[in-house]
């Protein structure tokens, strides 16, 4: 081919955390199929530093920024190189995938299929191996073997016939029962010595067959519905070819690594019987607690999840995880390894969502009804930045069914920005509402309150509400998020389900909004997360819209976390206000009267939260119902928080079938089910319009 071409010239390659990125002078050998390095282009007659067999190898453009790319080879060895441009990463690209595929398709032209022969994880003639060992009745061939079978040869046929599909069949139910006796025997292997269950080998070994056998399923699902489809002469109707679902319970059979049994009663921490006994939530007291604001001291929590380390050391394990998903997978009820959650619950993650309390709060002073858009766009566009906790994509802990989460801020009034030249207090006798004052007459103070609440109302699907208010300021938000996961291959998505209404009470105004979709991108490397997808706000009454637009990075150049979007009055189709930037980084809003106006989002204030002391919490408060992980994430033993972690999964397992036995449904303890959501019992609204007619009685 004209573009098989020997090629050379420098990259940048990541050699280790130590010395980072290096130039090295590359020079790809079409005809030997061959990438080799060199330390600069003078040393190029001298024996290469590095070599790597492109035969078999998978060529990956980095979806981190537009000069990255990764040369997999099939003996596991990965380059990690960089370009000074996209268009010589496209170049070099290009040419190693055609070379890839070139000797690949050769290797298969020119080696038949191997002869029958049989593998054995344990020495056969050794009387010291582990197996040999823990099994003196055990020979090599019982502990593992599998065979590779040449097909009998004879003259294709057109179509195949059942019983050709019956021999597949049985021969591929052969094959699941010899992987399945591999797992086995692997996961019987101790714990330490020699030849151990975490051996980075035979992880890789389980890993891979049990990816060879939900290929093959694949496979074998595809061949009957062609069988069908010959048959018939179409395929039937409605009839999809789709990924069938992994034979093999996740949950049971991925467990971080571990041992799958828990050990003996006796032997577990107290802390872990603690949290398998706690009594069944809905025999506690579900009547909703009121939560004194002076008791929740200023949080002085500042875990910073910006340790890398354990996602290289558990990269084995993350293969193991990937090798049971398929594409477009639900991660919904998938055990997702300990190393790999953020040190707080998901519902803690929708709190710091609001850790500019001033920007809340100046949205309802806002003089006029585009004036209180924008306001709102601007908060909305500052919140999701503190709510991730650093650049590294770790998750949250999904929140136990009942678990709830309280907290609130304290905001000083001369810190909340005013409209120019409005008297923020300035308003009609009946825009304004009187709520029943301190009954011990207290003095007013100079701090606003916002009081946030979340709770977990549902575990399948996981719904979380959430509801915020500021009482002096007439104003509340209240929003229930169902959270979706997929596979995407090296990524993960998540997508936010559900709709949050802000409603500012002294103008009669509500505003409802969606949330952008998150993704966790190079989860086999270091993960990174990016938003993406459409929101749209609007507010009925005053015909005020707003559209944002997230932008995931594209293929080819691009720039990461980028967001645009435009304030519009509806009525009259008119653009008031147009904002674009990085949502983690500088936002610019130009106005249709030619101003413009910038955010750093990182020289913006947080107010931190206030938080009641563990001691005071109860038991189903995110950070007393998750503290021994927390803890144990914070020491670094990963072995000890997934003993807590799943320690809880398990009781929420036996409340839900116990439940399900005696039909008896789950109570809320703080939102209730309004048609397809779910809304705070105790709404500032009710509170408000409670208020209201208490006043009209009383005149």
């Amino acid at each position: 081919s004209d573009h098989m071409e020997n090629i050379c010239g420098y990259l940048m390659k990541y050699t280790n955390l130590v010395t980072g990125w290096q130039y090295r002078y590359f020079v790809l050998n079409n005809d030997a199929g061959l990438l080799e390095y060199f330390v600069n282009e003078q040393s190029r007659q001298l024996k290469p530093r590095g070599t790597l067999q492109l035969a078999g190898a998978v060529i990956s453009p980095s979806d981190e920024d537009s000069h990255t790319f990764t040369v997999n080879a099939a003996s596991g060895e990965q380059y990690k190189l960089r370009a000074t441009d996209a268009k010589e990463r496209q170049h070099w690209v290009s040419r190693l995938q055609i070379c890839t595929q070139h000797h690949t398709e050769a290797i298969g032209k020119n080696n038949p299929p191997l002869k029958s022969r049989s593998f054995s994880l344990a020495s056969q003639g050794s009387a010291n191996s582990p197996g040999v060992q823990r099994r003196p009745s055990q020979n090599a061939v019982s502990f593992f073997s599998v065979g590779h079978h040449r097909l009998p040869t004879g003259k294709r046929v057109p179509i195949m016939q059942p019983d050709h599909l019956v021999d597949v069949r049985e021969m591929m139910s052969q094959a699941e029962g010899q992987q399945r006796d591999l797992i086995r025997s692997i996961e019987c292997l101790p714990a330490s010595g020699h030849l151990t269950s975490l051996d980075q080998d035979l992880l890789m070994l389980k890993a891979t067959s049990m990816a060879t056998m939900n290929c093959l399923n694949d496979c074998f699902h595809i061949l009957q519905l062609q069988h069908a489809s010959q048959q018939k002469g179409s395929l039937p109707a409605g009839t999809t070819i789709s990924w069938l679902e992994p034979k093999i319970s996740l949950a049971n059979h991925f467990k971080n690594g571990a041992a799958q049994n828990f050990p003996a009663e006796i032997n577990k921490p107290a802390s872990v019987r603690e949290e398998q006994s706690i009594a069944e939530p809905c025999q506690l007291t579900r009547e909703p607690e009121e939560i004194n604001p002076d008791e929740e001291l200023e949080d002085i929590c500042d875990d910073k999840e910006d340790d890398l380390g354990a996602v290289e050391e558990q990269r084995s394990v993350i293969l193991h995880l990937l090798s049971q998903l398929k594409l477009g997978m639900d991660l919904t009820r998938v055990v997702l390894p300990t190393f790999i959650l953020e040190k707080r619950s998901l519902l803690e993650m929708y709190a710091d969502f609001m850790s500019h309390p001033d920007l809340f709060i100046a949205i309802t002073k806002g003089s006029s009804p585009e004036e209180r858009m924008i306001r709102f766009v601007e908060y909305y566009l500052t919140s999701f930045h503190e709510g991730r906790k650093g650049a590294i994509a770790k998750k949250p802990y999904n929140p136990i069914i009942g678990e709830t989460f309280h907290c609130s801020w304290r905001m000083p009034k001369s810190n909340v920005a005013t409209d120019a030249g409005t008297n923020s207090s300035a308003h009609t006798p009946s825009e304004q509402v009187t709520l029943p004052k301190d009954p011990e007459g207290q003095a007013e103070p100079d701090y606003y309150i916002v009081k946030f609440v979340a709770e977990q109302v549902s575990h399948h699907p996981p719904v979380s509400g959430f509801y915020a208010e500021c009482v002096e300021r007439n104003m509340c938000v209240n929003a229930h998020v169902w959270t979706k996961s997929k596979f995407l291959g090296m990524s993960i998505g998540v997508t936010m389900v559900g709709e949050g209404v802000l409603h500012l009470l002294e103008h009669g105004e509500e505003y409802t909004f969606s949330l952008p979709c998150a993704y966790a991108r190079s989860i086999l490397t270091v993960p990174w997360v990016e938003l993406g997808g459409k929101v749209n706000i609007n507010c009925a009454k005053t015909g005020y819209s707003a559209s944002i637009n997230f932008h995931t990075k594209p293929f080819y150049g691009g720039k990461l976390h980028r967001v645009t979007g435009e304030v519009k009055q509806n009525m009259t189709n008119t653009v008031v206000c147009r904002v674009q930037g990085e949502w983690n980084s500088v936002l610019e809003f130009t106005y249709n009267n030619g101003e413009t106006k910038y955010v750093d989002l990182t020289k913006l204030s947080v107010t931190r939260k206030r938080v009641r002391p563990l001691e005071k919490q109860g038991p189903f408060e995110s950070r007393r119902l998750w503290q021994h992980v927390t803890e144990s994430l914070r020491d670094g033993d990963i072995d000890k928080a997934t003993e807590h972690k799943r320690a809880l999964e398990e009781r929420q397992r036996n409340e839900e079938r116990l439940r399900a036995e005696t039909e008896t449904p789950w109570c809320t303890k703080y939102f209730l089910k309004d048609g397809d959501g779910w809304v705070y019992h105790k709404p500032l609204w009710k509170t408000v319009s409670a208020a209201q007619t208490q006043q009209t009685d009383s005149n």
